[in-house]
């Protein structure tokens, strides 16, 4: 007799690929639906175009940990429960109305087999390489590894050094790649010389990296991070307590701070009043309609009282 929980996945299983051949007929109401967000504060250096509610079941799974969209609004997310997300983001007069083509998968490893939920598939962190290829930043185990396409096998690459002494669910959940090459890695709370103040982070690459550390603020923790086009970075920060929630806030690196030893970013937005509150773990760049876009992508845990939202907002001070 199969369990419960294997009843679950195998209905999950079903509706995803009713949803895959839904897409190819255009149906990406089953996938996701809009949502209207409120006007931010006057003097944002941001605009809320608005976002989607993504269904788990549409999807076959949820935890979607990090997040990426090119500039031909193609969508690529992964899960820390091991599996990856693509799809086309659909904008109607630069408002995110849906998506299409969707396509999920396992991730997998050296030799083309998936990667377990667990210990082995907990991937955290995404980031596009120039030259083509993927960068999958995973903790519990941690590591990195490298696709040439996100549905095929993933080789090893040189892990920042010390990455290995993270928590295991403190690892590298913020990992992008500069305008100029270079990998920007953060763990998420490995501490340098024991300053919680502070987070271990890393530039450079495989033969190249250099120990940095990153400051937040106060009560939270880096959860992504986002190359800029003029060379700077966004990183992405979220809290969590009891009583107050989830919380969040987006802050700007200059580039100017790359070569220093501490990064610390500007605020330019609070996922707070006018934006939902929820896990917000993943951060993309990208243009569209002849703006600077950027959206946030929400872990639902598999929670059933948690969401997965998309939220996209354009960049007004360009």
């Amino acid at each position: 007799m199969r369990s419960r929980a294997s009843h679950r996945l195998s209905r999950r299983a079903m509706l995803a690929a009713l949803a895959l051949a839904g897409c190819s007929r255009g149906g990406a109401q089953s996938i996701s639906r809009p949502l209207a967000l409120d006007p931010l504060p006057a003097g944002s250096r941001l605009e809320a175009l608005g976002g989607l509610l993504l269904s788990g079941e549409a999807l076959g799974f949820g935890g979607l940990s990090a997040l990426h969209i090119d500039d031909d609004l193609r969508l690529t997310a992964i899960s820390d429960v091991g599996h990856w997300v693509t799809a086309r983001l659909v904008l109607r007069e630069g408002r995110p109305q849906g998506l299409a083509e969707l396509r999920t998968g396992p991730l997998r490893d050296g030799s083309g087999a998936p990667l377990r939920r667990g210990y082995g598939g907990d991937a955290e962190s995404l980031a596009r390489l120039p030259g083509g290829g993927w960068l999958v930043g995973f903790e519990r185990w941690q590591r990195i590894r490298r696709y040439r396409d996100i549905d095929g096998p993933g080789e090893y690459v040189e892990a920042p050094p010390g990455l290995e002494f993270a928590p295991r669910n403190g690892g590298l959940e913020s990992l992008t790649v500069l305008r100029d090459g270079r990998w920007l890695a953060i763990a998420e709370k490995l501490y340098p010389q024991g300053n919680e103040a502070l987070r271990r982070a890393w530039i450079g690459g495989p033969g190249r990296w250099r120990r940095i550390a990153y400051r937040p603020e106060e009560g939270f923790d880096p959860a992504d991070a986002a190359a800029l086009p003029e060379g700077g970075a966004l990183v992405l920060e979220r809290s969590f307590s009891i009583f107050a929630g989830f919380g969040g806030r987006v802050v700007r690196i200059p580039p100017a701070q790359m070569d220093g030893a501490v990064l610390q970013g500007e605020e330019i937005l609070r996922l707070d009043g006018p934006v939902p509150r929820d896990n917000f773990e993943g951060i993309t760049v990208f243009r569209a309609e002849g703006r600077t876009m950027l959206a946030l992508v929400s872990d639902d845990n598999e929670n059933m009282l948690q969401r997965t939202l998309l939220l996209v907002f354009a960049v007004l001070d360009e």
